[in-house]
């Protein structure tokens, strides 16, 4: 019903032949006696200022603060709900109980 198709690989049409390479004469080359060479600078040094400090741990402890409201009324929302749950099953398992008394 179903068949997957397979792709078939076609076959190399025509010969490959390797490149034909000509052996030339060795050539000694004098390789002149390396230069010294600068050190690259590295990496430049950020400068923080105190007011840039200050704007750091401000932003630091919004952050922090934000994801931790967040997690905790994420807890909250859920320890809401399994109490809801919970109570309703009790409800519901004294309705059910009280109607098997009768």
């Amino acid at each position: 019903m179903l068949r997957p198709k397979i792709p078939t690989n076609p076959m190399p049409t025509g010969i490959v032949a390797a490149p034909v390479t000509t052996e030339q004469p060795a050539v000694i080359h004098h390789v002149p006696a390396p230069v010294p060479v600068a050190p690259a600078p590295g990496r430049p040094t950020v400068q923080l200022t105190p007011g840039a400090v200050v704007a750091l741990v401000g932003g630091g402890t919004a952050v922090v603060l934000v994801v931790g409201a967040v997690l905790v009324s994420m807890l909250l929302a859920v320890a809401i709900t399994a109490a809801s749950l919970a109570v309703c099953a009790l409800v519901i398992r004294s309705l059910v109980a009280s109607q098997t008394r009768r």
